[in-house]
């Protein structure tokens, strides 16, 4: 049945993906109305994860918000089939690169490219590996088949190189040690290994310290990367400059940095970030567990 359902879904994408972006922007966010009230259990963590990370709003703001997050979700969900299946020059029109110019200053460098769990990520990272053929990044392996089958033929349409989760990082200081650019999503909670308690909008949060070890590791630069989605059906990855400093020889302050910068890119765009996600399912020891 499930298998049956993952043919139907795909199936509409591919046809969706020939609407103008405003209808199949429009289309996503109707289905995502819907997917609100079909999986309680994601509707219970976003709903948890905004009071934790907005206590200053009401509860009905917080309750807008979670509905747009899920809206923007599913948007971004059947925008995947342009990136999928479109010819080159629809994903172009589709993401638009900006700041582009602090990624090819550093031609012939290291580099790993900080992108935080923001809905357009897939969007971003399929764009710039076109703009960029040797690109990198990792994948955690999917349950459906056919899902992870699609996902790894597309993010690799355009070139690159993608590493399972499972691979460790090894594989990926070799990758960035070669000149591939590693585009790294750091900022889940992947429990308490090789990581440390900071502040994520208040709340402890556990974060991985690797962006600051393959930093320090390969020499790498390190430039962030948010994908915004725009109003209009379109998105606009957005390139910063190098962090300089970085890292700073504490794995807390690095990873405290990273939460920071995520944290004003957040208040930019809130219903865009992952709230679904599980941030902080891993506590301190003799915390109670939020979910």
């Amino acid at each position: 049945m499930r298998g049956l359902l993952s043919r139907l879904l795909f199936g509409f994408m591919w046809l969706a993906r020939f609407l103008p972006f405003r209808a199949l922007a429009a289309v996503g966010e109707a289905l995502g109305g819907l997917l609100f009230w079909l999986i309680p259990e994601r509707r219970k963590v976003t709903r948890i994860n905004l009071a934790k990370c907005f206590p200053d709003l009401s509860e009905e703001q917080r309750e807008a918000l979670a509905r747009a997050h899920f809206r923007a979700f599913m948007r971004s969900f059947i925008d995947r089939g342009v990136l999928w299946w479109s010819r080159p020059e629809r994903v172009e029109a589709l993401v638009q690169l900006e700041g582009f110019e602090h990624l090819q200053a550093l031609a012939g460098e290291k580099v790993v490219l900080l992108a935080p769990h923001f809905l357009g990520l897939d969007a971003g990272g399929i764009r710039l590996s076109k703009q960029w053929p040797r690109m990198a990044s990792m994948y955690s392996r999917q349950k459906d088949p056919l899902f992870n089958r699609i996902l790894h033929r597309a993010r690799l349409r355009f070139g690159g190189q993608i590493y399972p989760r499972q691979a460790g990082l090894r594989r990926i200081l070799r990758a960035v040690q070669s000149g591939e650019a590693f585009y790294y999503l750091p900022d889940m909670d992947f429990g308490p290994k090789a990581a440390v308690f900071v502040p994520f909008f208040g709340v402890p949060a556990a974060t991985t310290v690797g962006l600051s070890y393959i930093a320090r590791i390969t020499g790498a630069h390190v430039v962030p990367c948010v994908t915004r989605m725009l109003p209009d059906g379109r998105y606009v990855a957005r390139l910063y400059p190098a962090w300089t400093g970085f890292p700073g020889g504490d794995d807390a302050a690095d990873a405290r940095r990273m939460l920071a910068f995520i944290e004003e890119r957040v208040k930019e765009m809130p219903e865009q970030y992952l709230w679904m996600h599980k941030r902080f399912k891993t506590r301190p020891e003799g915390e109670a567990k939020f979910y």
